[in-house]
């Protein structure tokens, strides 16, 4: 059994070791794959894992001997399911290994906005406290979360997360999901229409995934529907916000700072409207990377190829 890993780095850099998948046959892995390589590195394999690395219909149909594709992931656009079905190929991702995490980065990223922590660190490197007239240094508005609403767009394994840790918080629940419209028990959440929870919501957190009919949902005329005080933040994917929307929101003062994870283009471009928009906090993708969550997802993964391999896959997202 010969498995290929296109685009291993980000899940192990060396401290996450692939002992667990390398268990079930002849593993090469790559840190990185480029888009003239792909072909070649795939020739001969039975199991292709990818996390960024695309793979259209065209490559797959030149692979005679692969028999899954797994996404080292949770999101799986990055493979042409149908193209995978036709062929017989089952596709898997992995779901829920970074709920936690990318919940924990989701309310650091609120915090930052509404305390700024670090913004209140460097004014104190900067000498300003030392030479303030007054005990305390107010180098920032602060804002106190308790009584204020957040919108969670996506109450999946991660908005349910973020939602429980925002009304500890002593914050109102609001939730838009298109269909399934349960709360997790122990949540008190207020459903509503997307408009309604963008117009009502202090705080829009984004946790959705990522597809043709949501493309760019957050542009200017959604955020225009926003308080001014209110604030964007968003760990799913770059792709639901129009990124020039957003800058030109936050530099007219539409809503008053956002927060982001991801972006369109990854990694981000140098010019990228973000970068230069006011109040504006940009992490690079690293939500989802603590060590337990790459662990988690590299045992699931394992799993995954178990269950396959037993004749009883999982995880499976394209249709057979």
């Amino acid at each position: 059994m010969k498995i290929v890993v296109l685009d291993g780095y980000t899940l192990n850099p060396g401290d996450n070791p692939w002992d667990e998948v390398a268990f079930f046959g002849e593993l090469a892995v790559y840190d990185r794959t480029p888009n003239e390589l792909v072909l070649e590195r795939c020739r001969g394999a039975q199991i292709l894992l990818t996390n960024k690395t695309r793979l259209g219909g065209e490559i797959i149909a030149q692979l005679p001997e692969l028999r899954l594709i797994g996404v080292l992931a949770t999101g799986y656009n990055v493979v042409d399911l149908e193209g995978a079905a036709r062929l017989g190929i089952p596709v898997v991702n992995v779901p829920e290994y970074g709920s936690d995490s990318v919940a924990q980065h989701t309310i650091a990223l609120l915090l930052e906005l509404t305390n700024g922590v670090a913004r209140y660190h460097e004014a104190v490197q900067r000498g300003e406290w030392s030479h303030s007239p007054d005990f305390t240094l107010v180098a920032q508005p602060l804002t106190e979360l308790h009584g204020r609403s957040i919108g969670i767009v996506g109450l999946g394994s991660i908005g349910a997360r973020v939602a429980a840790v925002a009304q500890a918080l002593g914050m109102e629940i609001l939730a838009y999901n298109p269909r399934h419209r349960v709360a997790p028990e122990g949540l008190a959440v207020r459903w509503l229409e997307l408009d309604e929870l963008f117009a009502q919501a202090d705080v829009v957190s984004l946790h959705c995934p990522l597809t043709t009919q949501n493309e760019e949902m957050v542009n200017a005329t959604r955020l225009a529907l926003m308080q001014p005080h209110a604030l964007l933040i968003n760990t799913a994917r770059g792709g639901l916000v129009s990124e020039p929307d957003l800058a030109d929101a936050l530099n007219r003062g539409v809503i008053a700072g956002a927060a982001v994870d991801v972006a369109a283009r990854e990694p981000i471009p140098a010019d990228s409207p973000l970068l230069s928009a006011r109040n504006c906090i940009v992490t690079p993708h690293v939500a989802w990377a603590t060590l337990a969550a790459r662990r988690r997802l590299m045992a699931i993964t394992a799993g995954n190829i178990a269950a396959f391999l037993a004749g009883t896959p999982r995880n499976v997202v394209n249709v057979v």
